[in-house]
């Protein structure tokens, strides 16, 4: 009996490794296939690891304009405007043509300290524009008192007209964690008129729809009477009128003589 019970379990440990070999077998098979077809291809190996390689030089090229600082509205690429890219920027100064904003680039700390060894640390300024905007002297006044310097922006890029970026421009609200349109924000106080988009086209996929969105805010400003859609009330209307009448002036005159 002791025999058997030994040879018995014999037969099962001998029964397990080969379970245990049958197992492991497949996955020899995989990786020795894996091997010799990399040995067999290996040029083919070679040039997919050079493709991934220029892939990922493009991506970080593509990647170092984000991380650049333009110092001119001429800096930026093409395709920036293209497809309308948002940068960050700090106010400068509020002039008659439009915003000084200095771009503020993307932050990472090891790209970003390569490329500032490499780039000059001038504090030139782009000149911005609200686009599809035309503001009125109190509009000029708004933004100087909203707008002060050092104050962190972001300007949507529309299009670009010589050393001129047209462009929306959004500020965060106080205490508040969005953001708002500040050319729809001096349309909606009546503040501006709208302005034709400088370099696009009514054909432009994005034209009808910042058209759109401006004059809806011109519309509101007009329908609340804001701003230079504002009008006078009747005891206005009736006081202008008589100071305007002959009468009025003569009596005028002769207190002053008096």
């Amino acid at each position: 009996m002791p025999e058997s019970l030994r040879e018995k379990e014999s037969a099962a440990g001998r029964s397990d490794r080969q379970q245990r070999d049958e197992g492991t077998q497949p996955s020899n098979n995989i990786v020795s296939l894996i091997s010799q077809f990399a040995d067999d291809n290996l040029t083919l190996v070679r040039n997919i690891s050079t493709g991934l390689a220029v892939v990922g030089v493009v991506l970080i090229s593509r990647s170092i304009k984000l991380l650049t600082k333009f110092q001119a509205a001429s800096e930026i690429p093409a395709y920036f405007i293209e497809r309308n890219v948002r940068l960050c920027g700090k106010v400068r100064a509020v002039k008659e043509r439009g915003l000084e904003v200095e771009h503020v680039p993307i932050h990472l700390p090891l790209l970003s300290s390569l490329l500032s060894k490499y780039k000059c640390a001038n504090s030139s300024f782009m000149l911005v524009h609200l686009a599809g905007v035309e503001l009125t002297s109190e509009g000029s006044l708004w933004l100087q008192k909203n707008l002060f310097p050092a104050q962190t922006v972001w300007i949507k890029l529309i299009s670009r007209e010589d050393d001129m970026l047209h462009c929306l421009v959004f500020q965060n609200r106080q205490r508040w964690m969005w953001s708002y349109c500040i050319n729809e924000e001096v349309l909606r106080l009546g503040l501006a008129r709208t302005a034709p988009v400088v370099g696009l086209l009514p054909d432009h996929r994005f034209y009808w729809r910042l058209h759109k969105r401006l004059h809806r805010a011109e519309v509101r400003a007009e329908r609340k009477g804001q701003g230079l859609w504002k009008q006078d009330t009747q005891w206005e209307r009736v006081s202008k009128a008589v100071r305007d009448t002959a009468l009025f002036r003569l009596m005028k005159r002769i207190f002053k003589r008096s």
